[in-house]
């Protein structure tokens, strides 16, 4: 395996979930929130502990995702944010479409040095997404929010969970991202965790057919696609890039004209970045996982530090590597830019080395042949 594809030093982006409050009920919510904050959680205090040793990473600094629950609910949201950035990191927000999310939250978020936030959209219509979130009111929220981010030029993705019954709605989603001003869109693909068991995950071949309608939307205009828990997307793109006798690290050619670089984007973005590898979660009690759809945790925060975790604990060091992979992971020619999904391999199966449910690729015996005899 490629050391090009192994994250060894240190994480490319870090997701700390600041808190599990939200005042929504999402169907497919990993973290089960709750409307009140957890007393255990970190308090400011440690917060800023927190950011000072994921500063200790070093050059170049992961990406900081803040995220819940709903950031927002956390009173010292914009204190550690300044904080982070004063530190060097730079910082994305994942906020809830609440009416905490007012134009005047965006415009301090971008005042206070924030990158990009998130904003969910599960349905193309009223109907549909608020089904999905269980808030009358949220679709219109959501726009509304996208509109106060287009005015302050701060950049957004879309993010939009990919289950049975939000894939209806796909095709008709993707323009209204691009309608709204969305600098990326990222299709979460179902991990049964949290309150995601009430859903239902596609099929391996649904996926597959998705993966060629997602490869050949427009390059140009519109906002960068990617996925989330579904890595073997890019097996697709780098067929396609192969194909076109383009080096993998190309220029895109499109996508969106702000696009963060912390994303990876080129023809085929965030090579090798999956669960554990490229990836750290710290919970908002300061539990330390490969990433939150892999609740398996390696330490604590509050009483270890991260980058020690990271880059030493065996959990961590087995996701890294993926000649501990199982099945068609562990002798697929593409396990080294892919590697599957940590996070379904353990809710299908038990085994965060198991290979991935949802992929339908075979790989090529003559690579299974050479993988056995390693």
């Amino acid at each position: 395996m490629s050391n090009r594809f192994v994250f060894d030093r240190a994480p490319a982006r870090v997701y700390w979930e600041t808190t599990r409050a939200c005042d929504l009920a999402c169907q497919h919510c990993r973290a089960e929130a709750a409307p009140h904050a957890d007393p255990r959680e970190l308090t400011h205090e440690q917060g800023r502990r927190l950011i000072e040793r994921l500063a200790a990473f070093g050059a170049p600094l992961p990406h900081l995702v803040l995220t819940g629950g709903d950031p927002l609910k956390r009173a010292d949201l914009f204190e550690l944010i300044v904080y982070a950035r004063s530190l060097g990191l730079d910082v994305s927000v994942s906020p809830s479409g609440t009416p905490l999310l007012t134009p005047d939250a965006i415009a301090k978020l971008k005042a206070a040095g924030v990158d990009a936030i998130s904003l969910s959209l599960d349905g193309a219509n009223a109907e549909s997404h608020d089904a999905i979130r269980q808030v009358p009111g949220c679709f219109a929220r959501t726009l509304e929010a996208a509109k106060a981010a287009v005015s302050v030029d701060l950049m957004f993705q879309v993010n939009t969970l990919v289950a049975k019954e939000t894939l209806p709605d796909l095709e008709a989603i993707y323009p209204l991202t691009k309608s709204i001003g969305a600098a990326r869109w990222s299709l979460f693909f179902l991990v049964t965790v949290g309150r995601g068991t009430v859903l239902n995950p596609i099929s391996a071949d649904e996926c597959e057919k998705l993966f060629q309608w997602m490869s050949e939307l427009p390059r140009k205009g519109g906002p960068i696609v990617t996925t989330t828990e579904a890595p073997h997307y890019r097996r697709i793109l780098l067929e396609k890039v192969k194909a076109r006798g383009k080096p993998e690290g190309a220029p895109a050619g499109g996508g969106h004209p702000h696009a963060h670089p912390h994303g990876g984007d080129g023809p085929v973005p965030g090579l090798g970045i999956r669960d554990g590898n490229g990836i750290l979660f710290i919970s908002n009690v300061g539990d330390v996982s490969p990433s939150g759809f892999l609740p398996l945790v390696a330490g604590n925060v509050k009483i270890e530090d991260p980058v020690t975790i990271y880059r030493s604990s065996q959990m961590f060091q087995a996701l890294r590597h993926t000649e501990s992979f199982e099945g068609r992971c562990g002798y697929c020619e593409y396990r080294g830019p892919c590697g599957g999904s940590r996070s379904r391999a353990l809710a299908a199966t038990g085994n965060m080395l198991a290979e991935d449910p949802l992929c339908a690729y075979v790989p090529k015996p003559t690579h299974a042949e050479h993988a056995s005899a390693e």
